[in-house]
């Protein structure tokens, strides 16, 4: 499939006024198409099933670069699946994508294609680590963002209940960062994990809670049967 052909089946779906309620929403200054998602996602269901990975690999890639709200959204759909054999390609694409992220959109669809990436080789979080010293406050986010499925895991593997302590930590250090999507991603990845782990929850509020903003603080504490202990 070409980009034309891609770009003509993603036109045929727009729906007329959508656009500009999206970009209002979403913030965009880019192009935006108006495409519902679920039209959006049963178009790149059928590209992933009909494409081999390396023509998926190379579509995204081409549909990310248009620079397209919808198309940077497809790019990501089109890597978002459990299994591909030979998946360096699709993995080193999505990376290449991250220091490019500027909306939370975005980086949440490329997020959810790297989640995959990283359950199928959990050796890549260790590129992940390296993002949290990023300048760029989307890639400090995505670290915690792409490594969420460590926070929904029940009866860890050892492997994995290290790695989810070392997220962990990644989080307590983005504690002093007062950006707001940071602090959310915080409560995000809290809030998930209290569903699993509670007590692990419970140690981090009391530990960190404090110096966490007040939404964050209360968002990541929200299944908690008891209100967390305050740091002190």
């Amino acid at each position: 499939m070409t980009l034309d052909e891609a770009l003509a089946q993603l036109r045929a779906l727009i729906e007329p006024g959508r656009a500009e309620q999206m970009a209002a929403y979403h913030k965009q200054n880019r192009e935006v198409l108006g495409i519902p998602n679920p039209a959006l996602n049963e178009l790149t269901k059928g590209w992933r099933q009909s494409l081999t990975v390396e023509e998926r690999v190379a579509l995204a890639d081409a549909l990310w670069n248009t620079n397209i709200f919808e198309g940077r959204l497809a790019a990501a759909k089109l890597l978002t699946q459990a299994r591909i054999k030979g998946d360096d390609a699709a993995w080193a694409l999505i990376c290449s994508w991250v220091p490019q992220f500027d909306s939370w959109a975005i980086a949440d669809h490329a997020c959810m294609a790297a989640q995959k990436r990283l359950v199928a080789h959990p050796a890549r979080l260790d590129d992940v680590e390296t993002w949290t010293q990023s300048e760029h406050m989307w890639t400090r986010r995505a670290a915690l963002v792409a490594t969420l499925p460590w926070a929904k895991m029940n009866n860890l593997k050892p492997a994995d209940q290290a790695w989810r302590a070392r997220i962990i930590t990644w989080a307590a250090g983005y504690v002093p960062d007062r950006d707001w999507f940071i602090q959310k991603a915080i409560a995000w990845w809290l809030r998930d994990l209290s569903k699993h782990d509670a007590e692990a929850t419970r140690i981090f509020l009391a530990t960190h809670g404090d110096a966490m903003k007040p939404f964050a603080r209360k968002e990541a504490g929200k299944y908690l049967r008891d209100e967390a202990p305050k740091a002190g």
